[in-house]
């Protein structure tokens, strides 16, 4: 019988599936670590499109990019709040992302997104308010239906609430009355 007839088990030189199957990797090797993961996730939430702006580039300021497409939350009502647009000439060493012409001339910007910067005292006030003050008046909700419901039962006479570990920990106990103070 000619060669090319004969039927071969490893017909091409190519091996059988299950001789592949025992030097296959587990699926579990292929997963990312824990630390690639939470690398990951810390590359997506970061400005890496965006240029780094110096700390404490315009003293007493917070600056901030704002987008010009953001519908829900456009320019004209940011500056209504008190944000102004930050000119190129306030900041040096971005002379080359001034915009040229249009209606957003000599401002600042990167593709879409124009600089804007607030005055350090709005943005401690709202920092506190969204950051502190509103945590902390939502923890207090929590622990008022927590003691609610501490006593209550059910139908079968089954309590409601069984808290684990130390409940609410250190939520309820704030160290101090006053907010911090934010990076700006």
């Amino acid at each position: 019988m000619e060669s090319r007839l004969k039927k071969s088990l490893n017909a091409g030189g190519r091996e059988s599936r299950s001789s592949q199957d025992q030097s296959r990797a587990a699926p579990e090797e292929k997963f990312m670590s824990t630390q690639e993961r939470r690398k990951m996730w810390s590359d997506e939430w970061t400005q890496s499109a965006l240029p780094k702006i110096p700390g404490d580039s315009i003293p007493g300021w917070h600056l901030c990019w704002l987008s010009t497409t953001n519908n829900y939350d456009p320019i004209n009502r940011r500056m209504r709040l008190g944000y102004v647009p930050v000119m190129a000439d306030e900041l040096p060493g971005f002379e080359n992302h001034r915009v040229k012409a249009g209606e957003h001339v000599d401002q600042i910007s990167c593709n879409e997104m124009l600089l804007f910067k607030l005055p350090m005292e709005i943005y401690q006030s709202v920092m506190a308010e969204y950051h502190f003050d509103k945590p902390r008046e939502e923890a207090q909700r929590v622990e008022v239906q927590i003691e609610n419901l501490q006593g209550a039962r059910d139908s079968n006479g089954k309590s409601l609430v069984r808290l684990e570990g130390d409940g609410l920990g250190n939520v309820d106990k704030q160290q101090t009355n006053l907010a911090p103070i934010f990076e700006g």
